[in-house]
């Protein structure tokens, strides 16, 4: 696919903004037995960076690149034991210790520091670097500019809007053809029956 992100999803929404100084890597959904543990959402295709983690920034607002970007959201907590579980990481926390305390970490964000990042392989983009390309055919048709991303599970949408309205673009190999960050542009294949629905 076009991008990778640790950011969130499950119809999420990203929109135009500044850089962040932060980034999401997962989201608390529940407790996790009786002992403090959550279960947590990987919003990252590197399941395996959440050993590597030592402190997360935990919190329960829209996630820091969504607002100020200048701007910590949420506290800061050690990060104990960590286990992966059928596509979900279980973390112990640093201060979580009942299922009363997990259970009000229900829904929050984990974030750490832009810096702190896994590099990205050529051809790979965090989501926030794509707000604000202007999108076009592979036929040079100006569809308009990229303006929120919607991840939905199976993958990202492309919410682009231009002169002739909004239009939904999967983000999908063989319908993103080519990213340029430096001319701020997307190329794309508009797949058959896009603007009929």
């Amino acid at each position: 696919m076009a991008a990778r992100s640790p950011n969130p999803s499950g119809s999420e929404r990203h929109s135009l903004g500044a850089e962040p100084r932060f980034l999401v890597v997962g989201r608390i959904t529940r407790p996790h037995g009786v002992g403090g543990q959550v279960r947590v959402k990987i919003h990252s295709d590197q399941p395996d960076r959440f050993f590597q983690l030592e402190q997360v920034l935990v919190g329960p607002g829209a996630p820091a690149e969504e607002t100020d970007p200048d701007q910590e959201q949420g506290q800061s907590m050690r990060v104990e034991r960590v286990r992966l579980n059928r596509g979900f990481a279980i973390l112990k926390l640093g201060g979580c210790d009942s299922r009363d305390q997990a259970e009000a970490l229900r829904g929050h964000y984990l974030q750490i520091p832009i810096e702190e990042a896994i590099p990205l392989a050529d051809g790979e983009f965090f989501l926030y670097q794509l707000i604000g390309l202007q999108v076009m055919t592979n036929e040079g048709e100006e569809l308009g500019e990229l303006r929120e991303i919607l991840e939905t599970g199976a993958n990202d949408v492309f919410v682009v809007r231009g002169t002739e309205g909004e239009l939904l673009i999967p983000d999908l190999p063989e319908v993103i053809l080519e990213i340029d960050l430096e001319s701020s542009q997307m190329l794309v294949q508009l797949p058959a029956g896009l603007r009929d629905g």
